[in-house]
């Protein structure tokens, strides 16, 4: 019995010893007593990178005091793996300068870890590779500790075209054009008598012909005219008024008799007394020597009295002003308006393709907007530069060029503006640096644009993981980016909001982003379906990270 008893243990010590020998390669195949926890849950890609927090819970009793281990990171994708940065621990009896884990009590440390975004990454794992150190063996881990699901690319959706947000430059067309015909009769000083030969003048002969012609002209309509009297101010106020008051009755008679055959629409009259504006426009046209000082002294005084007294004071122009301007002010104008019908919208797009040499530069740019083909728009903005050299016809060919993608071309209109200061340049300027890759460079002409450039600055903020910024400039937006910057912050109701109304493709897929995000798996199916007639979006919903819950 002493024997079987001392046979028994001496077995028992062997296994004690065995096990001593062999507690690294236990610690090795007691991975899974290793807690691990992974912020954020899903691994998501902003900026181009992928950074994580990780907690690693090392149990009681787990660490052996005189084992050093060495934890790998590693991102398993389609095609590869992406090595991160070891984190080497230690017991609490090893000799060095690593984190310690306390063999009795065990330890939680908390690591960063940080990946460059490889294409194939959207779906991938994140994984922990480690071997303990024991007396001088290694002792690697059966198997990868798994750690998170990645990852999430959804900013990588962002629309970097900037054509949501390129306005064209607008023209200065009229539908309705106002225009004038206009003639006057002149009197005699102190007096508001019209002279027949004023009613026989070749000013208001031409006038007369000028009303006939209106009758049979389709585009053109008369509205009204307009008699105005006036006085040349010399002599005293009350004189000038009353005087420039008898004109504007003359005046009237004399149109009455005129104009018995034509239609000059309803007439009004008005009396203006002294005519100190006319006075200081023919002066500033004229060529009188003096003309600088007699405007100064109109400038200075207020007073008609006054400004009258101070030109008469000065004799050596007063007799210039006589001769030749108070004569073209005793006056009474004959205004007629008009207003002349354009081009309407079937003309102008029928001239544009059969006889463009007929439009004028406001009527291309205008023609340009009617018609849907982008070549028919480039083929008015090429005319418009061609005839006018026109800034706005060269701008908007580089947005349609860049609706074409042809950024080259783009460039080249750009290039030969005149005018390269403007908000809306700097902000298509923009654009181009940043389709080309050089956000730096975008950034600086979003910068001069101005709030003109929000909506594609807003797409820098996204690209650089600035959510927050970019919803802010994106608030009263409701195009692909106002949408997409919503689901970044996941302000989901925004989100839906702003994508009511909206039935592209890329709207679906966002569409049903949200959905997935919400615990609605039928509407994100449905839109997933509807996404996938572009094959792009086909592909890429099959191993979104968004959708693995509906999968």
């Amino acid at each position: 019995m002493k024997k079987i008893f001392r046979n028994i243990l001496l077995a028992a010590g062997v296994v004690l010893m065995a096990a001593s020998c062999n507690n690294a390669a236990k610690m090795a195949e007691a991975a899974e007593q290793i807690k691990i926890k992974c912020n954020p849950e899903v691994l998501e890609v902003v900026a181009g990178k992928i950074d994580a927090t990780i907690s690693v819970n090392f149990p009681a009793d787990y660490f052996l005091p005189k084992a050093t281990l060495e934890v790998t990171p590693v991102i398993l994708y389609v095609g590869g793996e992406s090595v991160g940065k070891p984190f080497t621990y230690q017991g609490d009896k090893v000799a060095d300068n690593y984190k310690v884990v306390d063999h009795k009590n065990g330890a939680t440390i908390t690591e960063k870890v940080s990946f460059d975004y490889v294409p194939g990454m959207e779906k991938s794992e994140l994984v922990a590779r480690a071997k303990v150190y024991y007396k001088g063996n290694e002792y690697v881990y059966p198997a990868d500790i798994k750690i998170a699901d990645g990852a999430n690319t959804t900013y990588m959706l962002v629309d970097k075209s900037g054509v949501e947000s390129l306005p064209l430059m607008a023209d200065k067309y009229m539908e309705v054009i106002p225009m004038t015909e206009e003639a006057q009769i002149l009197y005699k000083i102190n007096s508001s008598e019209v002279r027949n030969s004023e009613l026989k003048s070749a000013d208001i002969a031409n006038f007369v012909n000028a009303l006939k012609a209106l009758q049979d002209d389709a585009r053109r309509k008369v509205t009204g005219t307009e008699i105005v009297a006036y006085a040349s101010p010399d002599g005293p106020v009350a004189l000038n008024n009353k005087l420039s008051t008898d004109r504007e009755k003359s005046a009237k008679k004399a149109f009455d008799q005129i104009t018995k055959k034509v239609d000059a629409g309803n007439v009004s009259t008005r009396s203006i007394g002294e005519d100190w504006e006319g006075f200081q426009e023919l002066v500033n046209n004229s060529n009188i020597e003096d003309k600088d000082l007699i405007l100064r002294v109109l400038s200075m005084y207020s007073d008609p009295n006054v400004r009258e007294r101070e030109i008469k004071n000065m004799s050596s122009v007063y007799t210039s002003l006589a001769d030749e301007i108070l004569p073209e002010l005793r006056r009474a104008r004959f205004i007629t308006n008009v207003e002349y019908t354009n081009y309407t919208a079937e003309e102008l797009t029928d001239l544009l393709e059969n006889n463009i040499n007929a439009l004028d530069e406001e009527a291309l740019l205008r023609a340009a907007t009617l018609v849907k083909d982008n070549d028919a728009k480039l083929a008015a903005y090429k005319k418009a530069i061609a005839k006018y050299d026109s800034d706005r016809a060269k701008y908007n060919a580089a947005v349609i060029s860049l609706f074409k993608n042809e950024d080259s071309n783009a460039k080249s209109y750009l290039a030969s503006m005149n005018d390269k200061t403007g908000e809306l340049y700097n902000n298509i300027m923009g654009v181009v640096a940043m389709r080309a890759g050089n956000n730096d460079e975008a950034a600086s002409y979003f910068a001069k644009a101005g709030k003109t450039a929000n909506d594609n600055a807003a797409v820098l903020d996204i690209l650089n993981g600035n959510y927050a910024d970019a919803a802010a400039k994106l608030k009263d937006a409701s195009g692909h980016n106002a949408v997409l910057a919503a689901i970044l912050n996941n302000d989901l109701a925004t989100a839906a909001k702003k994508s009511e109304g909206h039935n592209c493709l890329r709207m679906a897929y966002y569409k049903a982003i949200i959905a997935a995000r919400q615990g609605d798996f039928e509407t994100a199916k449905s839109q997933i379906a509807k996404a996938s007639a572009n094959k792009a979006f086909a592909e890429r919903a099959e191993k979104d990270v968004e959708f693995a819950k509906i999968k």
